[in-house]
């Protein structure tokens, strides 16, 4: 692919399943964000709950430098990923489409961050209509621990015990300067994900997924986002599972999981269609 391309999947429903599931009406576009280090194969899993669905699904995961280094060191590299990717709803003629997010870890929601964005500030994506978000394992903040131990995992076990080591400090220190110690600063020239959702957060309806169980992304953290943006009016739900580790829960409850994948697009729908009834009961009456 060239320089300006980023590597994405996307699959279409058969007509006979999309019909099934949406009877007539335009079926959603999913837009899964993968976690750091995630592959293909494994995000594939998630976005076969939405095929089955009779869904549009694109999947795509931020390269580690952008996630690790690029963000760390105030880097908005993603926000012109976060374009592209919207852009891909026009490319393939789906902008008419209801869209829904599914974000994965922080790495995700880094990514939803800047799509959010664009989708508040660039007018070009003022016709698109998103009906809800996802949010597994996600949003986390300050964190250095469990920062370090989602580069560890992501890094793999080829990686020389040395090199890995010297990644681990150097990214460590980092960290610990720009986003703990001088964050009260530099938050005035590059707020983290966590801070700049948490303060504009979206009018459509979020659902986390977490667990208290989770080494990497704190529990508390988002049972705190959660609360915080239910007080600025965000439709916003939330479930623990308790016992699964970060970004595991589909792994250890797959039949749980995919219902409440299932549950909130049909809700997130639904929504949708009443909305669309009461502006035409509205143009009806005037």
């Amino acid at each position: 692919m060239a320089d300006d391309e980023i590597d994405y999947n996307i699959v279409f429903p058969d007509a006979g399943t999309s019909e099934r599931h949406w009877q007539g009406t335009k079926e959603p576009v999913v837009i899964l964000l993968g976690w750091a280090g995630c592959r293909d194969k494994h995000l594939s899993k998630y976005s076969s709950i939405y095929n089955e669905q009779g869904c549009v699904t694109i999947r795509y995961t931020a390269p580690l430098k952008t996630v690790f280094i690029s963000e760390s060191f105030g880097y908005k590299e993603l926000s012109g990923t976060a374009l592209k990717l919207l852009e891909i709803l026009y490319d393939y003629e789906v902008e008419n489409s209801p869209v829904f997010f599914h974000i994965f870890s922080n790495g995700g929601f880094m990514l939803y961050r800047y799509i959010i964005e664009c989708l508040h500030s660039d007018k070009q994506f003022s016709s698109l209509c998103v009906i809800g978000a996802l949010v597994d394992s996600a949003p986390g903040s300050g964190n250095v621990r469990g920062a370090l131990r989602a580069l560890t995992a992501t890094l793999g076990p080829k990686i020389t015990p040395i090199l890995r080591y010297v990644l681990l400090a150097l990214f460590a220190v980092t960290v610990f300067l720009l986003r703990v110690v001088l964050y009260p600063l530099t938050k005035y020239i590059h707020k983290n994900h966590y801070d700049a959702v948490q303060e504009r957060p979206p009018a459509w309806p979020h659902l986390y997924l977490y667990s208290r169980d989770d080494q990497v992304i704190r529990h508390r953290d988002i049972e705190l986002f959660v609360e915080a943006v239910k007080q600025k009016g965000a439709p916003t739900d939330s479930f623990d599972f308790v016992s699964s580790p970060h970004v595991g829960h589909f792994r250890d409850f797959p039949e749980q999981y995919a219902l409440k994948c299932r549950d909130f697009l049909v809700a997130c729908m639904k929504d949708l269609e009443g909305s669309e009834t009461k502006k035409r009961q509205t143009v009806q009456n005037q």
